[in-house]
């Protein structure tokens, strides 16, 4: 049977004045769990949340032990890190609706682009001195791996229909 299945949430909200009466209120959410991009839409959604996350905690961190150049450095190793593992999934979900050919030529070729960008800062970032290159390198790596670990999550526990 295809289709959209719901569920069905009740919220209960306690009255604060006793002469106000307890309010019951049902909503059904519609979901519709046959919609083959929903673990993409959630996985780019929680993987561009834990980078923001990641990016303030590695700021306060870094901002206290390397002051302006800990800042840069994170800034652009949150850029780095977490843009390259979020466009990869991006540029999945905005070819879903086409053949697999054109998906897997958008994916390569968006790697393609990411390691040509990539160079082309890491050289220009070479000479340069108002970035600190340990705050880079080590929010550069946290960076991919938590946001690879969240978009990975959220593509696992996403519910779908197994069968149609």
């Amino acid at each position: 049977m295809a289709g959209n299945l719901g569920s069905i949430t009740t919220v209960t909200s306690a009255a604060s004045n006793p002469e106000e009466t307890d309010q019951v209120s049902t909503q059904i959410e519609d979901v519709d769990f046959d919609d083959p991009k929903r673990p993409l839409i959630r996985a780019v959604k929680l993987g561009g949340g834990a980078l923001i996350v990641l990016t303030i905690v590695s700021l306060i961190i870094w901002g206290a032990l390397r002051d302006l150049p800990g800042i840069w450095g994170v800034l652009i190793g949150a850029a780095i890190g977490g843009g390259f593992v979020l466009f990869t999934a991006l540029s999945v979900l905005l070819t879903a609706n086409t053949s697999a050919s054109t998906t897997l030529a958008v994916v390569l070729g968006g790697w393609l682009v990411k390691i040509v960008v990539l160079i082309l800062i890491l050289a220009w970032l070479r000479g340069m001195d108002f970035y600190d290159q340990a705050a880079l390198g080590v929010t550069t790596i946290a960076a991919l791996v938590v946001v690879l670990a969240t978009e990975t999550w959220g593509v696992i526990t996403t519910r779908v229909t197994y069968v149609s």
